[in-house]
């Protein structure tokens, strides 16, 4: 029965949402803008306390828990995601500070998000300069920013990771790339997915739809189809332009 409003703000962003994030299991949440995606992820992530009632992990409030200890293991990339005028290694080592002079963790998460293949366009590989802020640096593109992102969250050996639109400047060959690891690196993890793409949300175990703040239908991809519901529409409607 979680709610919760944001700081000087009366209108709940989320009220009412009950349900189960199990160990191992892939969560894809759907709807439309302001619908409360971003806000329930940045609860279980803890970023916020709930303004009314309770998130429990292994049947404790989440407040229990001591904020580092529990971020340690929530790896998440949100759609606003910060570009650092750094190295493309310390862009990466931002995702887990402690592994900064570690290259082969580093190229190892590259690797599982395809950032590798940013590496391998500059003669600087990992060392090259991002960003035009200094001498010497380069600007990327969108989805190779996005993929750099990617690798801060793979860094990160988590429990639970948070993927918010992680596809979105992604063309549609490169997208079915990052969710073809997506879904391998996730294997007995816990995962969230933000998505606007059909395509990409299928591959979730369970799907919750959101409304104005609340659980509007939960269940497969096959089952909220088959029931005719918001979700039912929303994929006709993004069918369509096929």
């Amino acid at each position: 029965d979680v709610g919760f409003h944001y700081p000087g703000s009366e209108r709940w962003a989320v009220r009412h949402l009950s349900f189960r994030l199990r160990p191992g299991e892939r969560m894809a949440l759907v709807g439309e803008n302001g619908a409360g995606k971003t806000t329930l992820v940045k609860l279980l992530a803890r970023l916020y306390d709930p303004s009314e009632g309770r998130i429990l992990l292994d049947g404790r409030d989440l407040r229990e828990y001591s904020v580092e200890s529990l971020r340690a293991n929530v790896g998440v990339i949100f759609q606003d995601f910060f570009r650092y005028d750094l190295s493309l290694s310390e862009n990466i080592a931002v995702g887990d500070v402690d592994q900064i002079g570690n290259a082969a963790a580093i190229e190892a998460a590259a690797e599982r998000s395809l950032a590798d293949t940013v590496a391998q366009r500059f003669p600087g590989g990992y060392g090259q300069l991002l960003g035009r802020r200094f001498t010497g640096g380069v600007e990327l593109s969108g989805g190779e920013w996005q993929k750099v992102a990617l690798a801060r969250a793979y860094l990160r050996d988590a429990q639970l990771l948070i993927l918010d639109e992680p596809t979105a400047a992604l063309d549609a060959r490169a997208e079915y790339e990052v969710f073809e690891r997506f879904a391998e690196l996730t294997g007995g993890r816990m995962a969230v997915l933000i998505s606007h793409r059909f395509s990409t949300v299928r591959m979730a175990d369970r799907i919750l739809v959101l409304q104005q703040g609340e659980l509007l239908e939960e269940g497969s991809h096959e089952a909220l189809v088959a029931k005719g519901g918001l979700y039912a529409e929303l994929f006709r409607l993004q069918a369509a332009g096929y």
